[in-house]
């Protein structure tokens, strides 16, 4: 079942994205993990 899911599985081949694009994201992602982490940066 494995080998049938890996088969499936396609990357799709997607323009690379822009500088402030990937900033954005890592923004987003660390604002989303400092929620996580015992209320973030606020430290509540």
């Amino acid at each position: 079942m494995a080998a049938e899911t890996a088969r499936r599985r396609v990357r799709h081949a997607s323009p690379r994205p822009t500088d402030a694009e990937r900033r954005n994201a890592a923004a987003a992602l660390q604002r989303a993990l400092d929620r996580r982490d015992n209320g973030g940066e606020t430290g509540h």
